[in-house]
């Protein structure tokens, strides 16, 4: 005897169930085939999908990077059969019905947690919980702003989320929800999955939150919707279009809808359902078609859906092409991730100005000379910091704020929230039109990573300007001293960790880190102040190749000094003490390790040499063996630092001009 149907809601839209349950059959079917995935999710929220992707989203499979679309993120990335469903179903031509067969498998696009850049539609890297709630405050911005800048006519689009419980457990969201409420972001609707189930059980071993008085509380709009009721979905997203404020829809929902004993159990969220589950959910839902079989008329009305924005993208592009020229031309230019074209001779200017000035100044204030040279000019620039401003040097001369219904400011004040201004950036990145930088201390890193590492999975060419980069910033202590920082850093794929040795080195890490649009840069620089080392003349970004030869040896060279930062200067002052012993040592600045792997062998073997080497830098020497070779020395720390003046701190742990010529000659 077959089983009973699902009991549709009294307001259910058979067209629309119809649409769900081919994204429910698509997801069982995905899962079961690789036996593996997360089949509850996007059986429970295919409704919503539906009725958000019939007749509200504005997308265009056929343009998929079309500027002025709304953005879909799936938070809850291991539902990401749904969002692998609706981008076949709707039409893009690269989910195909191959690429949903080959769901986690080698080479696929169709990865356990959607990818972006694996196919046309992810428009974030989700997976991690929470990271595509916190994306999409920096999505919500960056629509603002450049509608503030651009004008409606070119930018006016919403940001739409789906979330799950663990996104709303994860710490991010709380950072996420009072920045996206602080600054008032009305075009940000999130739907919340409240199906009261995670992978342990029900939600309340773990939590008894009241959600909706909680994001009310984040200065959000906040409503409770039966997720099955077609109606109510709807009728929900036209009041949060309505809304001052970022809406919060909370759907109750059911994990694995249609699945006869599984679903409302943790049995369906991260388990294939099993071929007789499988069996009975297909009766249940009255879906009589074969895995991976979309009947003709359903097909035809998802791509009905999918056509819909065609022509909305068509008048959009009208208004483009009426926009005055230059305004056009500037949209454009931004979109195309290009540079304006004046922007090497911005950088030449400011290293010649460092160079007359000869001072001896921080790197962070060597960073914000840049930055006030490199604002004026590059308009896509969008700065902010965690509540360390004045530390950080991040706000330009002339930044404004960006306030909670004034958009038109260039500088972001994201508070005491590291994490959130990460994911955040990662969302103005992947929008497009803007190029995000945000400044904390180095230390605080560790409460970035989860973001910079999607940064970096991503492509996503954002900047983190991290300053107070070793034990040189002295007092604070070593709760606030990085020690292990750079290694863990560098060991990132993708990364490039830039610590500059002066003024020029930065402004040519600065111009390396944002002509690279598809890698995240960190800037490791200094509290304390170095003294310039570069002072020839010339335009060449030596920093480029990520490490040269700042000083040949005087005659045939006995040793060579590997150092980055703050400590190139110790070097020179060492070989300088050893050129007085009649001992020839070389010097060579490495501010990028990433730049100078990627550089010809016979590159690296000529600025490396054949002599013995020493490694200077105020940090573990984790990873440092690479450039030593079997007779390398390392002149670093070994625990955490200690809380006194920076030029104490340096001394007590023997990291000193006098100590690197003493294992200089020890190797000799």
């Amino acid at each position: 005897m077959n089983a009973p149907a699902a009991p549709l809601p009294p307001s259910a839209n058979p067209k629309l169930r119809r649409m769900a349950n081919a994204l429910r059959a698509l997801a069982m079917d995905a899962v079961e085939q690789a036996k593996s995935g997360h089949p509850g999710m996007p059986m429970g929220m295919a409704d919503i999908a539906a009725v958000l992707f019939a007749q509200f989203l504005r997308f265009d499979p056929q343009m998929p990077d079309w500027p002025d679309r709304d953005r879909f993120i799936l938070s809850n990335g291991h539902g990401s059969m749904l969002l692998y469903g609706l981008l076949h179903l709707t039409g893009y031509p690269d989910m195909t019905m191959d690429e949903i067969r080959r769901f986690r498998q080698i080479g696929s696009r169709t990865a356990g947690h959607p990818e972006r850049g694996l196919a046309s539609g992810i428009e974030v890297t989700t997976g991690p919980l929470g990271q595509g709630l916190g994306n999409s405050v920096g999505m919500a911005l960056a629509e603002r702003h450049l509608a503030a800048e651009f004008g409606d006519d070119l930018v006016e689009h919403r940001t739409y989320v789906f979330c799950g419980d663990g996104c709303l457990m994860e710490g991010i969201s709380h950072e996420a929800l009072s920045l996206a409420g602080h600054l008032r972001l009305n075009k940000l609707i999130v739907f919340w999955d409240d199906n009261s189930i995670s992978i342990d059980g029900p939600t309340d071993l773990a939590v008894s939150d009241d959600q909706i008085m909680r994001f009310r509380a984040h200065g959000w709009t906040a409503e409770r919707i039966d997720g099955m009721d077609h109606n109510a979905i709807a009728a929900a997203i036209r009041r949060a279009h309505s809304s001052d404020r970022p809406s919060l829809i909370a759907c109750r929902t059911v994990i694995a809808y249609g699945a006869p004993t599984k679903a409302g159990t943790a049995a369906a969220h991260g388990n294939p359902l099993g071929a007789e589950e499988v069996k009975g959910a297909r009766e249940r839902l009255g879906w009589e078609y074969p895995p991976f079989v979309i009947p003709d008329d359903i097909r035809a009305e998802w791509r009905e859906a999918g056509a819909r924005g065609a022509a909305v993208r068509q008048q959009w592009e009208q208004r483009l092409a009426a926009a005055p020229a230059e305004k056009r031309s500037e949209f454009l230019r931004r979109y195309k991730s290009e540079l304006p074209a004046d922007f090497d001779s911005a950088i030449a200017k400011v290293c010649d100005e460092f160079r007359a000035k000869n001072a001896k100044i921080a790197t962070r204030q060597a960073s914000g000379a840049v930055l006030d040279a490199l604002v004026p000019v590059v308009p896509e620039l969008i700065g902010g910091s965690a509540d360390l401003t004045p530390s950080n040097n991040t706000k330009a001369k002339g930044e404004e704020d960006i306030k909670p219904g004034n958009y038109a400011g260039r500088y972001v004040r994201y508070g005491v929230r590291e994490h959130e201004m990460a994911a955040a950036m990662n969302g103005m990145a992947a929008h497009g039109g803007l190029i995000p930088y945000g400044g904390t201390f180095l230390t605080f890193t560790d409460y970035c990573r989860g973001s910079i590492r999607l940064s970096a999975l991503s492509h996503l060419g954002v900047v983190y300007v991290m300053t107070h980069d070793s034990i040189g910033l002295g007092e604070d202590g070593p709760t606030h001293q990085p020690i292990e920082h750079l290694a863990a850093l560098r060991a990132m794929p993708r990364l490039q960790v830039f610590r500059p040795a002066d003024p020029v080195e930065t402004a040519e890490c600065w111009a390396l880190a944002l002509k690279n649009r598809h890698a995240p840069s960190i800037l490791a620089l200094t509290r304390q102040s170095v003294p310039l080392l570069r002072t020839e003349t010339g335009n060449e970004n030596r920093s480029a190749r990520g490490a040269y030869v700042l000083a040949e040896a005087n005659g045939a060279r006995r040793l060579t000094l590997l150092a980055t930062g703050s400590e190139v200067g110790l070097a020179m002052t060492a070989r300088d003490m050893l050129a007085n012993d009649g001992i020839a040592a070389a010097v060579v600045s490495m501010p990028c390790w990433e730049l100078f792997e990627q550089q010809p062998a016979d590159y690296q073997a000529a600025v490396l040499g054949t002599a013995p080497r020493i490694g200077v830098e105020a940090a573990v020497r984790f990873g440092w063996d690479r450039w030593l070779g079997p007779r390398g020395a390392f002149v670093g720390m070994h625990d955490f630092g200690a809380s006194a003046p920076g030029e104490d701190v340096y001394k007590h742990f023997g990291i000193t001009a006098e100590k690197v010529a003493a294992a200089a000659r020890a190797l000799l």
